[in-house]
């Protein structure tokens, strides 16, 4: 079954073009018309997004950035799906920045969502446009013909032409309309969505080839580090750049003053040179003085923390008389929760290529989540117009967020204009671990009220986090609509604020990823002091609703149903020292639940499996959606035994000896599910992180009994 594309925005266009070569190229932008133009060269690069061959192959550009999360293979399975080819003829080309796409942006989960419907158009309408072209070289109704993997047939004749045969004609007819599109959008009409379809970069990156920002080679390249204060927002009050500059292999040692933006040029010391290892080398006989007057200490945090606890903040949403609700309960339950500081520990440092040219020109090579947003700074920073700043994308080594931040290409482009040639800046690991955009500790004070049923009467929140100048700081805020608002009849959420000059930023899932892993853990902790069944309590919890729901009730009891299942709980025997936990959560469109499996010995711990159900609307690629929820899951682990710390307004962690990634032997095995349904699809990069820690957690609880409030595991005594 197809649905037509009538709801769609009316400012999408076509722009059909057949090249010099012969090749049929079909794009997708914003406008409000839509023609047809023939050029007689290869000039013309298409806005979107399909090329298709007289030799029958197909190129299919991915716009946004790859960062794992396997957009660059997902975005072509779209176009490829509804064009109608064979997955084996499609080659994958990486657009670079350019306004004609729209949105390139990794972050939010949004990829899939965004690109939904102008990638089906594109290939849907060069698929008509086909159709049409060979209707009218048999002189038959366009509705008798139909399409198989790159092939237009006419049944009632037995005729049959390939698309590279009937590109000229294609070329020559008008544009379809858009609004008379019939888009596939619904699992039953897949043929290749929702299949096991590897990376299509997954060759060239187990053999080594050059795809990533560190990998950019350009003739006459020199090679940058910067040394940026130990304190934020420290200054330059004196360096040994004369002697920098004259050791072995540096061409250029210089300070850049900078602005009192962390987001942006932070003040610190450029060293240039041959080679990489040269600049580093010398960076090591580098001395600074720095003027420096910020002291955030994690020490300080936590007194301040303990003094807002005691206070009653500020009230930013209250339903019903939770005061009321509290006295006349059966049971109150009363639990803090808190967790720490932690950095994004992307695998590739920050990096960026960057040359700018005598014209005033400035192009950069960028492993950037957003670029359009790093071109927009170094505009501002450095003076130069946006139309002469070019960014051109490479596959970023993890980006969680912190490359949504775009201090490391505004640094890479102030050096280059200094040094007049193209220049590689390359951060070491602790400068990444340092000069972070660090998602925010917070601390969670939580009453619950239930009555003689078990059921939860009322929730009193208070929800001490972080924000500067009067303002919550990036990541640390917390919807008052977020549940259990809308779940319970009597809800309260206070909010209390410490002040601080640490960068923060988003983190994969932002502000979610920690805040459910609290939600979720008291959640535990109420049904049993109820003495209820964990799967009861929740599917009970999600049963109704006080006003506006704050998710899709039927949706999430799916998943949390599902997950439950496959886990076998309550119907298998679990033995000593072995657990289960649940949890489940909403966030960025996507519905997930896990079910974790731990095995205890003491206080040590072994996460043996996860189950894991999604519901994102349709798969667009299995392989890569069940990486993403396999990632999630990691990465929720691996965090739960991390935390950054502050003395003196400075980083105490610096490489992975203090900040210790979680090993792969360390590992859980993860069994995916996914409910398909005829939603549209929505992202899998964030989703399924949120409930994973405290379906650990929970799970560790009820293999050791101790109860997890504290991040890391270890405040709480538990070792992986």
């Amino acid at each position: 079954m197809t649905i037509t594309a009538r709801a769609m925005d009316r400012r999408s266009f076509l722009k059909v073009t057949l090249l010099g070569s012969g090749a049929l190229v079909v794009g997708v932008g914003m406008g409000n018309s839509a023609w047809a133009n023939v050029v007689a060269d290869d000039t013309w690069v298409p806005n979107l997004y399909v090329r298709i061959n007289t030799d029958g192959t197909v190129r299919i550009v991915s716009k946004n950035p790859e960062a794992g999360q396997g957009v660059k293979t997902a975005f072509p399975m779209v176009v490829a799906e509804c064009l109608d080819v064979d997955w084996g003829v499609v080659s994958v080309q990486q657009a670079p920045l350019d306004d004609r796409y729209g949105r390139q942006v990794v972050g939010g989960s949004y990829g899939t969502p965004d690109g939904w419907n102008d990638l089906r158009i594109a290939g849907t309408a060069a698929r008509q446009l086909l159709i049409n072209a060979a209707a009218r070289e048999w002189e038959v109704p366009v509705e008798e013909c139909s399409t198989d993997k790159g092939v237009v047939i006419h049944e009632p004749s037995r005729q049959s032409r390939g698309y590279e045969t009937l590109l000229e004609i294609a070329a020559s007819l008008p544009v379809p309309d858009i609004e008379e599109l019939e888009l596939k959008s619904r699992p039953s009409e897949f043929s290749l969505l929702g299949t096991f379809v590897p990376g299509v970069d997954n060759a060239a990156i187990t053999s080594g080839q050059p795809l990533f920002g560190c990998d950019i080679r350009l003739d006459g390249m020199l090679y940058a580090v910067f040394e940026k204060s130990p304190n934020f927002g420290g200054k330059v009050r004196s360096a040994n750049v004369e002697q920098i500059r004259s050791l072995p292999g540096v061409t250029h040692a210089f300070v850049v003053e900078g602005t009192e933006d962390l987001r942006g040029l932070m003040p610190g010391v450029a060293i240039v040179a041959e080679t990489w290892w040269d600049a580093h080398s010398a960076r090591r006989q580098l001395s600074v003085e720095w003027d420096t007057h910020h002291v955030d200490s994690s020490a300080e945090y936590a007194r301040r923390a303990g003094a807002l606890a005691r206070e009653a903040g500020e009230t930013l949403r209250a339903d019903g008389d939770v005061g009321a609700a509290l006295e006349s309960a059966t049971k109150v339950i009363e639990a803090s929760y808190h967790y720490p500081f932690v950095s994004h520990a992307n695998m590739e440092p920050q990096n960026c290529t960057a040359h700018y040219r005598s014209s005033g020109e400035l192009e950069l090579w960028a492993p950037s989540q957003n670029p359009r947003g790093g071109r927009a700074l170094i505009s501002e920073t450095l003076g130069i117009p946006e139309e002469r700043v070019h960014v051109n994308l490479t596959r970023i080594g993890g980006g969680f967020g912190r490359r949504l931040r775009h201090d490391f290409m505004v640094e890479a482009a102030w050096i280059a204009r200094e040094v007049g040639v193209p220049v590689q800046l390359q951060w070491t690991r602790e400068d990444d671990m340092r000069h972070d955009f660090y998602r925010p500790a917070a601390w969670h004070h939580f009453k619950a009220g239930i009555d003689a049923n078990g059921r939860m009467i009322a929730f009193d929140h208070h929800f001490v986090t972080f924000g500067a100048n009067g303002n919550l700081v990036s990541g640390a805020d917390l919807s008052p609509n977020h549940y259990p608002a809308g779940l319970v009849p009597n809800f309260r959420l206070r909010q209390s604020i410490i002040e601080t000059n640490v960068p923060t930023g988003p983190w994969r899932s932002p502000g979610h990823s920690a805040y459910c892993w609290a939600y979720q853990s008291f959640f535990d902790e109420v049904c049993l002091a109820a003495g209820r069944d964990q799967l009861e309590f929740r599917l009970d919890l999600l049963a109704r609703s006080y006003g506006e729901p704050p998710l899709d009730l039927e949706r999430t009891r799916g998943t949390l149903k599902l997950a439950a299942e496959k886990a076998g709980w309550g119907s298998r025997e679990l033995g000593d020292n072995r657990g289960l936990g649940m949890a489940f959560h909403y966030d960025h469109l996507g519905f997930v639940s896990h079910v974790a499996e731990v095995v205890a010995d003491g206080s040590s711990v072994r996460v043996e499996k996860v189950f894991s159900v999604a519901d994102v609307g349709p798969i667009i690629n299995l392989s890569g959606a069940s990486n993403q929820v396999e990632g999630c899951v990691v990465d929720a682990l691996s965090t739960a035994g991390l935390e950054i710390t502050f003395a003196n307004g400075a980083v105490k962690q610096g490489n992975f000896d203090d900040y210790e990634l979680l090993r792969i032997d360390q590992a859980p095995e993860v069994e995916c599910h996914f409910i398909q349904s005829d939603n549209s699809p929505t992202g899998l990069g964030e989703p399924p992180i949120a409930p994973a820690t405290p379906a650990i957690t929970n799970a560790i609880f009820a293999a050791t009994g101790i109860r997890v409030r504290e991040l890391p595991l270890s405040r709480s005594g538990i070792s992986l």
